[in-house]
């Protein structure tokens, strides 16, 4: 399958290029790098003039499609604007245009967020088990799914920047600072001090809510850590089995692939009772 992958979070866009299943590029727009309507341009039309043409087609047809998951309903509008103008394609979006790729037990499934959903489809494809995914991006999520593939809930707190800039607006004296990784447990100096305070905090998080967790399914599920900060915090986690910088964007593939799975089934059927 020829794919383009987009996952729209909060401050990135990723998009990754997928030819014959395999992962052929990865490039991040940042809304804090200048022009970002520009690099999407750029990033989207150097994807999609490495999709090949559709064998014997009367017609030039590209043999691809984009599909996208988002948290940011202005970039998928905005996304949807370009794709159409510039590649004279349809972007496709994961619980629009393809369903959530996930059987859930939460309020609303569309209200957690398909970025969350499509990397616990992900995960379960590979655990096959009870699994715990953690997100550490701009927001912490800890999701937990269970032994049947069911996404049952889970945590949402800040991430480290968000968490740094509360306490610089909430307080006369502590400072501004951007996100290290701490040299020690303990800051010599107020930054140093901010920064092992949210990360070590984070640390401890992530052990409770899966502690947690296993109390509630009666064992200990797998863990898996994402998101753009899961690998400055993963050399401290002992007790996280697996680290997949981009899961959300491979949740994007299982979600498109169960959609023309399910579709094939339908068809079939329809097939069937005309009979």
């Amino acid at each position: 399958m020829n794919l383009i992958a987009v996952d729209i979070g909060n401050n990135n866009i990723k998009i990754a290029l997928y030819l014959k299943d395999e992962e052929k590029l990865l490039r991040i727009a940042n809304e804090n790098d200048g022009d970002i309507e520009s690099q999407l341009v750029d990033i989207l039309t150097e994807c999609w003039d490495r999709v090949p043409l559709v064998e014997g087609a009367a017609e030039p047809v590209k043999n691809g499609v984009l599909v996208a998951s988002s948290v940011k309903p202005e970039w998928t509008e905005k996304m949807q604007e370009i794709v159409k103008e510039e590649l004279s394609t349809k972007l496709m979006v994961i619980g629009v245009d393809v369903p959530l790729p996930i059987e859930t037990a939460v309020d609303d499934a569309m209200a957690v967020g398909t970025d969350r959903l499509t990397a616990a489809a992900a995960a379960y494809a590979v655990v096959e088990d009870a699994v715990v995914v953690a997100d550490f991006g701009t927001a912490v999520t800890i999701d937990l799914v269970d032994e049947d593939g069911v996404f049952v809930g889970g945590t949402i707190a800040p991430g480290f920047n968000l968490s740094l800039e509360a306490m610089h607006a909430g307080t006369a004296k502590l400072p501004q600072v951007t996100m290290q990784k701490p040299q020690q447990v303990y800051g010599a100096n107020t930054e140093e001090a901010m920064r092992a305070g949210v990360y070590w905090s984070a640390v401890g998080l992530l052990e409770t809510v899966c502690r947690k967790y296993a109390e509630q399914i009666g064992k200990w599920p797998q863990v898996i850590l994402t998101g753009g900060a899961a690998g400055m915090i993963k050399d401290d986690c002992d007790f996280v089995d697996s680290w997949v910088s981009n899961l959300a964007l491979r949740g994007i593939i299982i979600a498109y692939k169960k959609y023309l799975f399910e579709k094939a089934d339908i068809a079939e059927l329809d097939e069937e009772d005309q009979k």
